[in-house]
């Protein structure tokens, strides 16, 4: 194991790096269901052109283009939930019927969209859309929309699963089986961070603040945040309180890293951490915060 590396001079902040992987993710999904699009208006021509049927180039665009757009409103919900509700070995039984609800809602949301668009599209040219009859139409786009959707949500959580990795996951030290703990295991003074195939031995005391983010912990150190998968109540039970204050539900702050206090209308405060980032603080925290920083 190593020590966990400083970040070097003149790297680029963290939060643009995570901006940047966003923009990154977000311009793949476009170009992948732009391009699919694409490619069956494509087919639906050479089809057209193999029968000797005419094709109507506006009504294929349409009906393709619609679909992926509504396809990716929707993946944009996907994603924001399956970040709030992971599908993990411990949790998949009882998250799986939100799921499989999820399946359903993709669905009826994706026809209603996509149908709406396109008698939106013709209309403004003077024509009408026909999308087909009751049930056979929408049953055909169910089995079709439940393999996109399960796909999808396979891909999601593949992505999340390389960006955790690439990112670093943080684990509690526990116990050796054959031999003492080097350090209390109860109040540890290090954490474990696993990143590409590498370990890290990361100091407690390095940690500048905590977030909580759904079932996870993110640990921020020295602009990077590291996962950590306990609840924010159990974190706080095992590091020192007379470093680490409660700022609000989902923070915990470094009081070492604290630098300003600034308060705002309606009692809450902005906390300004010393790698420039702003941690809320809540009405009932605050002056908990103080007197904790003796401040009375």
């Amino acid at each position: 194991m190593e020590s966990a590396p400083a970040a070097p001079d003149g790297a680029i902040p963290a939060d643009r790096t995570e901006r940047r992987d966003r923009r990154r993710i977000a311009g793949f999904w476009v170009a992948l269901f732009s391009g699919t699009a694409a490619a069956n208006v494509l087919v639906r021509y050479m089809r057209a052109a193999r029968d000797h049927e005419t094709f109507d180039w506006f009504a294929g665009i349409v009906d393709e283009g619609s679909s992926a757009l509504v396809s990716l409103l929707l993946l944009a919900v996907l994603i924001r939930l399956a970040a709030r509700w992971p599908l993990h070995a411990d949790t998949w039984r009882r998250l799986l019927p939100a799921y499989l609800i999820g399946a359903l809602a993709w669905w009826l949301l994706h026809v209603s969209g996509m149908v709406a668009l396109r008698h939106l599209a013709h209309a403004l040219v003077g024509g009408r859309y026909h999308y087909g009859p009751w049930p056979t139409q929408w049953l055909y786009e169910m089995f079709k929309d439940l393999q996109t959707y399960a796909t999808l949500v396979s891909a999601v959580h593949a992505l999340a699963w390389f960006g955790r990795r690439r990112q670093g996951e943080a684990t509690l030290l526990a116990a050796p089986d054959d031999a003492a703990p080097v350090e209390p295991v109860e109040r540890p003074a290090h954490f474990l961070v696993r990143k590409l195939g590498k370990e890290f031995l990361v100091p407690t005391a390095d940690v500048e603040y905590a977030q909580a983010a759904s079932n996870y912990v993110n640990l921020h150190v020295r602009g990077h945040d590291y996962p950590l998968r306990i609840t924010l109540a159990a974190l706080e039970c095992r590091l020192d309180p007379a470093v680490f204050l409660r700022s609000h539900r989902s923070w915990l702050v470094n009081r070492r890293c604290l630098r300003s206090i600034e308060p705002l209308d309606g009692g809450e405060a902005l906390l300004h951490m010393a790698d420039g980032a702003t941690v809320p603080c809540s009405r009932r925290q605050l002056p908990l915060l103080r007197q904790a920083l003796g401040g009375g």
